[in-house]
């Protein structure tokens, strides 16, 4: 039996799930047989799960609480806490760890914090510190050796965005420390934006990628031993809001972007620098401030590129050409749900989280061109955010 943990809202969000739910698929029937099989551990709002790279662990992200926790594996259904929540930063969103297993990136879209935590021996979450002034001093003077935890409170900002609804709004803004460095300024007499961090990708030489929503930014990070510091920025066009990535096998970082609509295309120079060298529309029909790209997924052999379209409830394809640095968008199907918030690659076909309808589809995909076709299954999911596989 082939199992997924799954992630959603629950009531402190206005969702109804229980906490990390599990999915299966029988046994040699294939994905046409995945059903939701109840709550495998409870906790509030896990809206994003990450899993430990050799570990039998899972990280959930409990957005509504702010906190981060670990999970093990307790039998064939059931997750245990391996140590308590740990506080993270405002609507926590999205987690990664490191390839090595002794890192996790939290990325909290309320706050615009970038968090990082060590990961213990037994996959414990280790505390994240704290060093307010240094984090200052490296945003004002550049210092090295700043922590990625900012926490220098700012003037109310409403929460804005598709996800608005469901994000709880705490009535602090982005870092004063982030606003200094906005590379966009605004005219005169408008107010400032806010830091919306949402996504992290660790690259290959170490450092780790992350997205800010809401300034625009690619930020390439370096760890040290104070936390994070950060290297460089791509600065991407303005009002664009970079969301989720995922590292090519081509050492291509793409990136899917919320409000514009695109797949951006970068890589790093020899130098280390990293550059944008190409910008894709995800669907020519795509409708901007109707539509609003969430996931982004790469087939196995590399060769196609998955996003999924809030909205008009559709999935992308997008073909990979040349080394990795060109996107054709070149199919478009019904994605079988309501507001497809993730989806994953699996066994010829892409598991849709339908967060507004409480389903998850199986929809086929060609096996000679890799575009999606028909949606060959449904079932329900109380408000499914992400999907993981387990182990």
């Amino acid at each position: 039996m082939t199992r997924f943990w799954i992630g959603g809202y629950g009531s402190d969000m206005e969702g109804d799930a229980e906490g990390i739910g599990i999915l299966s698929v029988d046994e040699g029937r294939g994905p046409s047989t995945l059903r939701h099989r109840g709550t495998a551990a409870p906790v509030a709002s896990p809206s994003w799960l990450a899993a430990h790279p050799t570990l039998d662990v899972v990280y959930a992200a409990q957005e509504g609480a702010g906190v981060v926790q670990a999970f093990a594996r307790a039998g064939e259904a059931a997750l245990r806490p391996l140590g308590g929540p740990l506080p993270a930063g405002d609507s926590v969103c999205h987690l990664a760890v490191s390839p090595g297993g002794r890192m996790l990136i939290a990325s909290c879209y309320g706050d615009g914090r970038v968090v990082r935590f060590g990961i213990a021996d037994d996959g414990a979450l280790v505390p994240a510190g704290v060093d307010k002034a240094a984090a200052l001093r490296a945003a004002l003077f550049g210092d090295g050796g700043a922590s990625g935890f900012f926490d220098t409170p700012g003037a109310d900002t409403p929460d804005v965005g598709p996800d608005a609804g469901n994000r709880p709004t705490s009535g602090v803004s982005a870092p004063d420390v982030h606003r200094a460095r906005d590379p966009h300024p605004l005219p005169a007499g408008e107010e400032p934006r806010v830091s919306h961090a949402h996504a992290a990708v660790f690259l290959p030489d170490g450092r780790i990628a992350t997205t800010d929503l809401g300034f625009d930014l690619v930020r390439i990070w370096r760890a040290s031993g104070a936390g994070l510091t950060v290297d460089h920025e791509v600065v991407l066009p303005r009002g664009t809001g970079p969301r989720h990535m995922v590292l090519h096998p081509s050492g291509h970082l793409h990136v899917v972007t919320e409000y514009s609509c695109e797949v951006f295309t970068l890589a790093s120079a020899r130098d280390g620098v990293w550059g944008l060298v190409s910008a894709t529309t995800a669907s020519p029909i795509a409708q901007i401030g109707v539509d609003f790209p969430a996931e982004l997924a790469v087939s196995r052999d590399g060769d196609t590129l998955y996003t999924a379209l809030r909205g008009s409830n559709t999935l992308a394809a997008l073909r990979v050409r040349g080394g990795g640095e060109i996107l054709e968008p070149f199919a478009l199907a019904d994605s079988g749900v309501d507001w497809p918030r993730h989806h994953l690659v699996y066994d010829g076909t892409l598991l849709v989280a339908g967060q507004r309808s409480g389903t998850v589809s199986v929809v086929d995909l060609d096996e000679r061109t890799g575009a999606p076709r028909d949606v060959r299954h449904v079932t329900d999911a109380p408000t499914p955010t992400v999907i993981l596989p387990a182990r």
